[in-house]
């Protein structure tokens, strides 16, 4: 073999071992998700107000809209008046057993007057008799008085506590027909419009979260050495015809549980049948949207 050759092969060789040992652009790819929440409707009427448009930027618990709150409204009126009747049926005790304790202290004054006189043999015992029975007969009905009162008064205190859980209940179904941001973001959906009559369940808006975004992305075995949770990350948004945007981001979250490779999912070793979850957090610029594809490096 020829020196020349012998050169030709030698650099055919350095720019294979180049190649060989150039380092990938990525190490993984995934798509860009948002925190997203589907509000739904806890109350059935009419949407009397729904101001809301896709797109919008609300803050978390803001009223966007209201269902129509007359009926519960109506509920509530009667669950006042239900407790002013309650109210006013509960008996003073101590004035209506006034007239029978006055007649017991009465007959206890006889029976100790009595008691003195049949001491000093100036009355029959008889008398003293008749005294105490009357002392004994007067305390029973004051003793069935309180208890009836009592029963009565703790009847009208359970309907009372049932009124208040009722007006409890009724308050709460009222605060509920005020449709209310859960977080702050972004309204991607509107699944309803102003004036229709709406049941528990039903959808009315889907708010994302996209000014703090995060990238799944899938990694082998071999690559979940090299990650753990608060590391940084170079993310790279993919626009399309090999134009590409890069943030920095932070691994949040790596799932415990391997899976089987999305399809559409390319991994560093693109041969591996299962692979772990990891969510990279990227703070939005306002260029990557849900569902885009991206590509990281760890």
């Amino acid at each position: 073999m020829t020196m020349k050759r012998l050169m030709i092969l030698a650099a055919g060789l350095v720019v294979l071992a180049g190649c060989g040992e150039k380092e990938k652009e990525f190490d993984a790819t995934g798509t860009f998700e948002a925190t997203e929440v589907t509000v739904s409707a806890e109350q059935s009427g009419t949407l009397l107000r729904f101001a809301l448009e896709e797109g919008d930027n609300i803050e978390a618990g803001r009223e966007v809209g209201l269902i129509d709150t007359m009926q519960l409204w109506l509920k509530l009126q009667q669950a006042d008046a239900t407790k002013a009747v309650y109210r006013s049926q509960k008996p003073d005790m101590e004035k209506q057993i006034a007239a029978t304790r006055q007649q017991l202290e009465k007959a206890k004054t006889e029976q100790q007057r009595y008691r003195e006189l049949v001491g000093d043999g100036a009355a029959p015992s008889k008398m003293l008799d008749d005294a105490t029975s009357q002392v004994k007969v007067l305390q029973r009905q004051l003793d069935a008085q309180v208890s009836s009162l009592n029963t009565q008064l703790s009847t009208l205190d359970s309907q009372l506590s049932t009124v208040d859980v009722q007006k409890s209940q009724l308050a709460d179904q009222l605060q509920k027909c005020h449709i209310v941001a859960p977080q702050s973001g972004t309204v991607l959906e509107k699944y309803a419009e102003q004036g229709e009559f709406v049941a528990p369940g039903k959808p009315l808006f889907k708010v994302g979260d996209i000014e703090n975004m995060y990238m799944r992305a899938y990694v082998t075995s071999a690559q979940l050495q090299q990650v753990k949770v608060g590391q940084r990350a170079k993310v790279f948004a993919d626009f399309g015809n090999k134009q590409r945007r890069e943030y920095e981001g932070t691994i949040n979250w790596i799932s415990s549980r391997s899976e089987f490779t999305p399809k559409t999912i390319l991994t560093d070793d693109e041969r591996a049948d299962l692979v772990y979850a990891v969510k990279i957090a990227v703070k939005n610029d306002g260029y990557i949207k849900i569902g885009m594809y991206g590509e990281v490096k760890f």
